[in-house]
């Protein structure tokens, strides 16, 4: 085998009309994945701009409006969010389901961040149509329907002895012609991923993880093609083989798997924390103020005999008890939490037998879009949150008289940007 074998089989292949119209129908959907991921990522970015300028005008006319911490903590928004990364475009992952921007006030927390369940998204393919998607779900089909005839099509022309006894050496034409295939689709994939990386900002080292996966990716699908396509089966046999285990792994084994989990791993949901937190602040309108303080003081011993209310309504009592909601709807939050991370692992076991699965989950971990990520920008709100309550407590508890100018050290949400992979 030379550089004129491969010249000529290419040459060979590509004129086929059918063989052109799948590749130009993989860098279609490719460039279709990458222009729509793109201007939702695009699209974020604005919101988030957006947010920032509304964010700092109303931060400014409370502060203009009121002149009393308590008031001031109550009426002021910040926002919290996660930026997209510049891979996001590829894969959007769990963002449109996840939460990932709040605007939190000084209140209680937990009502704030589960005011709307989260699915189980891991097992999941169906939803935006992004890079990943059309990697994971459209390119092995593509692969099939390029590779599923490669023998039996010779076979039924009468061509196939021929073409094996004039090759250089036995068996040598079929893996050429398997690999020239899987190449073109590759770069009709590949191309549109890297405009678009381009023009998100992606950097080098992760253009080129991101094209190895993929290109491991086809090379799987390849093999089991090419393994399939040897048999001495009618060309519709062997697609049938192939589609029936494309359609198995991709879309079967993830609902099967999804469903199980569910049953297996149990957990409150988000509207029972958010409940607990609410019935608690509720509640605590009609409890004595010191009912209240006492259940504050537990976990914050430091401000003994600085919880004296003198008026039915204090604003260090009010915080309080919204303090206590968040602290007895935790135990529910964090079992909350450790189902959703239980489940997450029991998905990666059944991504074991689903390429599809196991290939999205691979690059919504390198753009930091996937549940993880998800879970990270969660713990990030309630730090800034906790934040938020220390700057204001010791004003409130110890009754500091009123000083804008002490409003410049208030805590400022700053995202974190994950680099490691």
């Amino acid at each position: 085998m030379n550089f004129l074998d491969i010249r000529r089989e290419t040459v060979f292949l590509l004129r086929k009309k059918s063989i052109a119209l799948l590749l130009l129908a993989g860098f279609l959907l490719a460039s279709f994945s990458v222009w729509t991921g793109s201007v939702d990522v695009a699209q974020q970015h604005q919101t988030i701009e957006r947010l920032l300028v509304g964010d700092n005008v109303d931060r400014e006319e409370v502060t203009h409006k009121h002149h009393d911490y308590g008031y001031i903590a109550y009426y002021t928004f910040h926002l919290t969010y996660a930026p997209p990364s510049p891979l996001a475009f590829a894969a959007l992952g769990v963002r449109d389901i996840y939460p990932w921007k709040h605007r939190v006030r000084m209140l209680a927390l937990e009502g704030q961040i589960h005011e709307s369940d989260t699915p189980n998204p891991e097992l999941a393919l169906a939803g935006k149509i992004d890079f990943t998607f059309v990697i994971a779900v459209f390119s092995p089909l593509l692969l099939i329907l390029l590779l599923h005839d490669l023998r039996a099509s010779e076979r039924a022309a009468g061509r196939h002895d021929f073409l094996v006894v004039t090759a250089r050496t036995r068996n040598s034409l079929w893996p050429l012609r398997t690999a020239i295939l899987m190449v073109a689709l590759w770069l009709a994939l590949i191309v549109p991923f890297l405009l678009g990386c381009a023009v998100n900002g992606v950097g080098v080292a992760d253009v080129f993880m991101v094209s190895a996966i993929v290109l491991a990716y086809l090379l799987f699908w390849a093999v089991i093609c090419y393994l399939v396509a040897r048999l001495t089966f009618p060309a519709p046999v062997l697609a049938s083989f192939l589609l029936g285990g494309w359609l198995l792994t991709t879309f079967i084994i993830p609902a099967v798997g999804d469903v199980v989990i569910e049953e297996t791993y149990h957990g409150p949901e988000g509207g029972d924390i958010l409940m607990t937190q609410r019935e608690a602040v509720n509640d605590a309108w009609d409890l004595p103020h010191q009912v209240t303080m006492d259940a504050f003081l537990e976990t914050h011993p430091q401000w003994q005999g600085k919880t004296q209310t003198t008026s039915l309504f204090e604003w260090k009592w009010y915080f309080a008890f919204q303090q206590v909601g968040d602290e007895k709807a935790l135990p529910l939050a964090i079992a909350y939490q450790q189902t959703a991370e239980d489940r997450y692992r029991a998905a990666g076991y059944v991504a074991l037998f689903s390429p599809a699965t196991l290939l999205k989950r691979v690059l919504t971990h390198w753009a930091h879009t996937d549940a993880p990520a998800a879970w990270q920008y969660e713990q990030q709100v309630r730090a800034f949150h906790a934040e938020l309550r220390q700057f204001y407590y010791p004003f409130l508890f110890n009754g500091t008289p009123y000083s804008e100018a002490s409003l410049a050290d208030r805590p400022v949400f700053t995202p974190y940007k994950n680099t490691e992979h």
